[in-house]
């Protein structure tokens, strides 16, 4: 299996116990942009502002000009918060950190 085949489980904190598989290399290079861009603590940045923020970090060979970047976004920032590393701040618009 070529690296632009592999996948990886991913896990949304909406459907606890429920898992999708998605591409590898996308997923690894969203998730180091969302945990570079995320402050730790509350409140956070919304998630407006964190795609603004992570597109430059974004390989352009996965991401052709942002390309899917917001979908990929989700995908990843549910899985986090899934696993913990990221938390939901109850404001208006939602805001995300990254958990310590």
């Amino acid at each position: 299996m070529s690296k632009v085949d592999e996948k990886i489980e991913v896990e949304n904190v909406n459907t606890p116990g429920r898992t999708s598989r998605v591409n590898k290399a996308k997923y690894t290079a969203m998730r180091q942009a969302i945990l570079k861009v995320m402050p730790k603590g509350q409140p956070g940045i919304s998630a407006k502002e964190a795609k603004v923020k992570l597109l430059p970090h974004l390989p352009e060979d996965l991401f052709p000009d942002g390309e899917k970047a917001g979908w990929w976004m989700k995908t990843v920032q549910l899985d986090l918060e899934a696993k913990r590393l990221l938390g939901r701040a109850n404001t208006k618009p939602l805001t995300f950190y990254k958990v310590d």
